[in-house]
């Protein structure tokens, strides 16, 4: 890819997906994976109650392996939660579970993003805790041409692997974008301009989100609670950070 679609200079970019996301970690020192319907909404509910989140891109067998080698509890696909197995990728069942040290979280959206970002530091934003990841950010002097972040929204799949656009995370990385705008860092590429401009000009967010596509597959499928938690506006100020491995709340 030309190195016209790496936009140098701006302290603040925005893109999408999986290769979104490698190709801004070869010029960012810090990666925000937004996924709101519903990887980082979960790793902010499990980071919140105090459990180390490990992202992994796929759910198979060698998940099961991965989680026994990790010593952590394997979360499972929404319909599979069960007494033995109460953790998953809902947020709503997370907020149910009892409480375990370590889990496993599969999602090949925003798992696969955090792989993605070797060697720069990845943080988990939302729409919960938007204002507290810019103000993270912005403490730690990032956002700025000599230390630029890289706001990655995670989108959906098509059938055939390709990545959906999604305006749940448009709207959270576009959370993430204003906040940090209104906490100085002007130098933002025109894509992260309109990313906080979608956000800004959206009105009543929660709502956007509930028609959108994935918030009315969700609630058709009887899911509407988690939509509505990834919809508590900065209702979290928990900023989870990759850290050896897994997100934990940042000290």
């Amino acid at each position: 890819m030309s190195d016209y679609f790496l936009p140098s200079g701006h302290g603040v970019r925005f893109d999408w997906g999986p290769t979104g996301a490698k190709h801004l970690a070869r010029e960012v020192s810090c990666l925000v994976v937004v996924d709101v319907l519903s990887f980082t909404t979960s790793v902010s509910v499990a980071v919140e109650s105090g459990t180390r989140v490990i992202p992994c891109a796929r759910r198979d067998g060698n998940a099961e392996r991965f989680a026994k080698q990790q010593g952590a509890r394997l979360a499972v696909e929404r319909r599979a939660v069960g007494p033995d197995s109460p953790w998953s990728l809902s947020p709503a069942a997370l907020r149910r579970a009892p409480f375990t040290p370590s889990l496993v979280l599969p999602s090949p959206n925003g798992s696969a993003i955090a792989a993605a970002a070797d060697g720069v530091a990845v943080v988990a934003g939302c729409l919960r805790n938007g204002d507290a990841v810019a103000e993270w950010l912005a403490e730690r002097g990032y956002g700025t041409a000599d230390r630029p972040v890289g706001v990655v929204a995670a989108g959906e799949r098509w059938r055939d692997g390709s990545v959906r656009p999604a305006l749940e995370d448009l709207l959270g990385a576009g959370a993430v974008i204003a906040a940090l705008r209104q906490a100085g860092l002007s130098s933002l590429s025109r894509e992260a301009e309109a990313a906080a401009s979608a956000f800004e000009s959206s009105g009543d967010v929660a709502e956007a989100v509930r028609e959108s596509i994935s918030g009315r597959e969700l609630a058709a499928g009887g899911f509407a609670d988690d939509v509505s938690i990834a919809t508590e506006l900065n209702g979290c100020a928990v900023v989870p950070v990759l850290t050896d491995g897994a997100f934990t709340a940042s000290v």
